[in-house]
């Protein structure tokens, strides 16, 4: 996995670095309804490890599956012509 943050920074609002994840108001919202990354409060700052960033980051993944042979991407096809999903 390459780190997008450096997991021995700490972050604080207002750092150009957290928009790549979103901005001020989106990661008040996560904060809001408990998911997005792990934060800590000090007093009233909020501020972010690099190392919870980047675990937080890692979670976001989206796998994809890309066959390596014909015999798979016909077997691909075929499962989802059988699901009923259009041609």
């Amino acid at each position: 996995m390459t780190n997008l943050f450096d997991d021995t920074r700490i972050y604080v609002l207002g750092d150009s670095e957290l928009s790549i994840i979103g901005n001020r108001e989106k990661l008040a919202q996560w904060r809001h309804r408990g998911c997005g990354p792990s934060y800590y409060t000090l007093g009233r700052k909020i501020v972010y490890r690099g190392s919870d960033l980047n675990a937080w980051v890692e979670t976001q993944r989206v796998a994809t599956y890309m066959p390596n042979t014909a015999n798979e991407v016909q077997s691909v096809y075929n499962r989802s012509s059988a699901s009923g999903v259009a041609k």
